[in-house]
């Protein structure tokens, strides 16, 4: 998927000066640079309020420039850099953050690929996804549960201590790993955090809400196979 670029937004030409300096200094290194997140959608209200997302990718790991985040002429740019045969392997592999990550494999906008590597990356990702086994998301699911829980769990402790604030904090987690829970569910990966909250309902939940939310996962757990709650045995045996 790709998105036309505007020579109006001020983020596009940021992004482009960026991936023309990486190319200018590191031009053996570089395999692809590209765009990722709302510029990479052309769905967003081209404000200029969004950060640039950048991947560049290289021939080997530790090569190129240093990744970083930075304000760049008032536009936030947060620059990814991996190896691209890890980059692969991490786009091949489904854990407890696919639903916040996958966006990152599927949507791009290239900036520099001569070789069409990003196409190889979005391909072997969904190819992965297309022979992962219903286990598979179930296990990472449950991880994501007991993040969610333990948040949760520290959330109401905080709040009968009146530490409000830290509160807070902790239920935003507790939010967003519920959110992760049930993407892994229904195979659903989200733009960003807050698209993960809003599209599940959960943006704005309450301690009440979300644990409640918690509690219908852990059935939903049970019934695929495993109840959350185990012995000692079953956690040494993984």
């Amino acid at each position: 998927m790709t998105a036309e670029r505007s020579p109006d937004d001020p983020r596009w030409r940021v992004a482009e000066r960026v991936g023309d300096a990486v190319l200018r200094r590191f031009p053996a290194d570089v395999l692809a640079v590209a765009v990722h997140g709302p510029l990479a959608h052309g769905d967003d209200d081209g404000g200029g309020d969004s950060e640039v997302g950048l991947l560049v990718a290289t021939y080997r790991p530790g090569a190129g420039p240093r990744p970083s985040t930075r304000r760049v002429d008032q536009v936030l740019v947060e620059l990814t850099v991996a190896g691209a045969d890890d980059y692969l392997r991490r786009a091949t592999t489904i854990t407890a953050g696919w639903p916040l990550a996958a966006d990152r494999y599927v949507t791009t906008r290239a900036l520099h690929d001569p070789t069409g590597w990003l196409r190889v990356l979005r391909d072997e990702h969904l190819a992965r996804l297309a022979r992962a086994r219903p286990g598979e998301f179930t296990t990472a699911a449950r991880q994501a549960w007991y993040r969610g829980s333990a948040a949760h769990a520290r959330a109401l402790r905080l709040a009968e201590w009146y530490e409000t604030d830290q509160a807070l904090l902790m239920l935003g987690e507790a939010r967003l790993a519920a959110a992760t829970v049930q993407g892994l569910f229904s195979r659903t990966y989200f733009r960003d955090l807050g698209d993960a909250v809003r599209r599940t309902g959960l943006a704005g939940a309450d301690m009440t809400e979300v644990g409640a939310a918690l509690t219908r996962q852990a059935d939903e757990l049970a019934a695929r196979g495993r109840p959350v709650d185990g012995t000692v045995d079953d956690l040494l045996d993984g």
